[in-house]
């Protein structure tokens, strides 16, 4: 699999969500989604989201909402990339973070919960998150097949570049004489 293909997957055919009490996580082949339920009409200046390969912390108004270190009984699921983690306020009342997987490109991506030891999917749950990505996978893997045949039927054009016309034309001037 490539390093990355956008297959708006989870848009397309909608989300297996776990519903957690601060609000409901979900995943996709790349990456992990978690939505936290904020007070309505809080500004993005009150939230504070740390993330770390294993840790993730979300402070919202002062009141940690979700933290996992080290240090603490539990870590998240699997590492993530934190250079690419993005979250966005989504109508004053909801908190969207998005996890990038590290291991996105291995054949076992399912988390089956958003932290090693909470908010783990129930087994009904996790089977149809299985699915999920079992299928967004196929999708991934048919592009790539379409792709390649394509770049097999269509060879890039490669530039030859002659010799003879990079000299300039002599030119003979005809004038009438008087």
């Amino acid at each position: 699999m490539p390093d990355y293909v956008e297959t708006n997957f989870d848009e397309k055919s909608g989300i297996v969500p776990y519903k957690a009490p601060w609000g409901r996580w979900w995943q996709t082949v790349a990456e992990v989604h978690a939505e936290v339920d904020i007070p309505a009409g809080t500004k993005s200046k009150f939230i504070q989201v740390t993330v770390k390969p294993s840790h993730i912390k979300v402070v919202v108004l002062d009141k940690v909402i979700i933290e996992v270190s080290k240090t603490s009984m539990g870590k998240l699921y699997a590492v993530v990339r934190t250079d690419e983690t993005v979250w966005t306020l989504e109508d004053k009342k909801i908190l969207h973070i998005v996890l990038s997987k590290a291991d996105a490109c291995s054949k076992e991506t399912l988390w089956e919960g958003l932290l090693a030891d909470d908010f783990l999917a129930d087994p009904w749950t996790a089977q149809e998150m299985r699915k999920k990505l079992d299928l967004e996978r196929f999708q991934i893997d048919r592009w790539e097949e379409k792709q390649k045949a394509l770049r097999a039927e269509n060879p890039p054009q490669t530039c030859q570049v002659d010799d003879q016309t990079d000299q300039p034309e002599e030119q003979s001037v005809e004038s009438e004489g008087s």
